[in-house]
């Protein structure tokens, strides 16, 4: 009886501390200490199904504090709580880029951007602006054309890339390198080629190709692996270690700037070497990162063996740093005819794409990756990469029946064949796609593939959630646009530009691809438990929108805009 007595007095005193507690979260008691931060008055969507909706937000330090109705947390604001009247706009989750490429969003800016060219000869006339204000034998760096976006066709061109002679007349002394908007190749002019010692007898090498004219001369574009024999900044000093670093430390900031500014919180990183790390880990240390980056080691396995132990960091600096994945390339982009298919294209019919990495390269790397606890994540476009990847996962799983939710992942997973769709599920891989990449490259995915293979496997998001995979967003920047919101439209709409849908019933409902940027980009990387989503304990990162994304009319979403930007508690970006 004395224990029976015992024990309802213990409940009784643990059921008035969780009231209490309870209390305290909607600010209804003097316990719960005055929040650091409230946003008020707006319509707070947090992706938690416990409490889908609220009016209100507390934060304390970098976390969440409570969420509820206006009134209770006006109950927690002391004199010294920083207020933020949302006069009705929308507050969600952080936005996290799932898949970009974070020093090459800063890079791209200290190169020519052409992203938005219409034409190979306004190209032309950038690089001659670019000239004139070069030194002697500068290299002349760009990033972003695509040649199936250009309004007309340049003449001469082979595959409808131009020759490089039309840039050797304006830069016949400044080797001239422009990378592909897709990253998968790159068109360098006859000063870069002699400089790289490119001449005729040079071979393509393995999973690239140097494309020659019907008389066999190089016209100057290098397919995939062929890029690598380009030496950019050959014949120039050697840059210095600090002078290296300082170039990384001005790329990684103005992508910081660049993120924020477009309401993103976490970004995953597509893939840095460990020299970038580095000095992603140093601005850490110092104060200086303003966003959480999640990195994904880009390098050879001889290089990362000995450190991946070393390097492996979970959450560091109060969350702005984990290094948790491996990075490999199996195949390259669809634009540039690069991405490996099981049949030929319907426009190149002698040709399937590129394997741009061994099988037994990414065997090696899956390796050590389960043995190092990281996981493994594979760049796949075609439906033949994206089948290889599946093999190589779905043998190290086998091997390895102790390790479970090891959540590896499959880059972009574009085209898929119907019969591997279904296996996403099945094993538990990430599909981090772009949704993005869908309107953008729908002009010319039909071309390339035909309507059967396209409607089947390509950007195939309802497909591979009904399989019970998790489909994570991102825009692969700076192949595109960093802004979310282009790509959430993307992922409700599948709209190409001339106004017809891209096989709609493919397409996400408003909430899918909320949870798409958030939620599901958290889980992709492990760190559901402290974002994605808004709830007491979770990082208050939280992005605010000028308009209702999940209300308005359609049309009306891309004229969305980032009006705060909120990591850990504090406004990284303000309109």
């Amino acid at each position: 009886m004395r224990k029976t007595v015992l024990f309802l007095s213990v409940l009784s005193i643990v059921g008035a501390s969780l009231s209490v507690q309870t209390r305290a979260q909607r600010g209804g008691t003097a316990v719960a200490p005055p929040a650091d931060l409230v946003l008020t008055n707006g319509r707070i969507v947090t992706v938690d199904d416990a409490r889908p909706e609220a009016e209100a937000i507390a934060i304390s330090k970098d976390r969440i504090q409570a969420i509820g109705s206006a009134a209770d947390i006006r109950l927690m604001t002391g004199p010294n709580t920083q207020v933020i009247d949302l006069q009705g706009q929308l507050a969600i989750p952080g936005f996290i880029e799932s898949h970009g490429h974070f020093a090459s969003v800063g890079g791209a800016q200290l190169e020519l951007n052409l992203m938005n060219v219409q034409s190979w000869d306004e190209i032309v006339r950038m690089v001659a602006d670019a000239v004139s204000h070069a030194k002697p034998g500068q290299w002349i760096y760009g990033r972003g054309w695509h040649q199936e976006k250009w309004t007309s066709r340049p003449v001469p061109n082979v595959e409808g890339f131009p020759t490089h002679a039309s840039l050797d007349k304006v830069s016949p002394n400044n080797p001239v390198a422009l990378e592909h908007a897709s990253g998968h190749a790159a068109f360098v002019n006859g000063k870069a080629m002699e400089l790289s010692n490119i001449r005729r007898p040079t071979e393509s090498p393995a999973g690239g190709e140097i494309l020659r004219d019907k008389n066999g001369d190089a016209i100057g574009l290098m397919r995939e692996t062929a890029q690598k024999l380009i030496k950019n900044g050959a014949g120039e000093p050697e840059p210095t270690r600090e002078e290296r670093d300082a170039r990384a430390r001005k790329e990684l900031a103005l992508a910081a700037q660049e993120a924020l500014s477009k309401g993103i919180t976490t970004f995953e990183d597509a893939g840095s070497p460990l020299a970038t790390i580095d000095v992603m880990k140093k601005m850490v240390d110092e104060g200086r990162m303003p966003i959480r980056l999640w990195v994904m080691v880009r390098q050879d396995n001889a290089s990362i063996a000995p450190k991946l132990a070393q390097y492996r960091m979970i959450d560091y600096g109060e969350g702005r740093l984990t290094v948790r994945a491996i990075k490999k390339v199996m195949d390259g982009a669809l634009g540039s005819h690069g991405a490996w298919l099981l049949a030929p294209y319907e426009d190149k019919p002698e040709s399937t794409g590129l394997q741009t990495m061994k099988t037994p390269d990414i065997e090696e790397t899956a390796r050590l990756a389960m043995a190092n606890g990281y996981q493994l994540a594979v760049h796949a476009i075609g439906d033949r990469a994206n089948r290889e990847t599946l093999d190589i996962f779905e043998r190290a799983f086998k091997a390895n029946p102790s390790k479970r939710d090891l959540r590896w992942r499959v880059e972009h997973a574009q085209h898929l064949n119907a019969m591997d769709i279904p296996r996403f599920g099945r094993i538990g891989v990430i599909a981090s796609m772009q949704a993005i990449h869908c309107t953008s490259d729908g002009p010319y995915v039909l071309e390339r593939l035909g309507r059967a293979r396209a409607q089947e496997g390509a950007y195939v998001w309802q497909k591979l959630m009904k399989s019970g995979a998790t489909v994570a967003n991102g825009t692969d920047a700076p192949v595109e646009d960093v802004d979310p919101i282009p790509s959430y439209y993307a992922s409700v709409s599948r709209k190409l530009k001339d106004g017809s849908v891209f096989f709609p019933d493919q397409r996400m409902s408003r909430m899918e691809a909320l949870k798409s940027y958030t939620i599901n980009g958290a889980y992709a990387g492990f760190e559901e438990d402290n974002r994605g989503s808004l709830k007491p304990g979770k990082y208050a990162d939280i992005t605010v929108l000028s308009k209702d994304i999940l209300k308005i009319p359609e049309d009306e979403i891309p004229t969305a805009k980032v009006t705060y930007t909120i990591v850990g508690g504090k406004v990284a970006y303000k309109k």
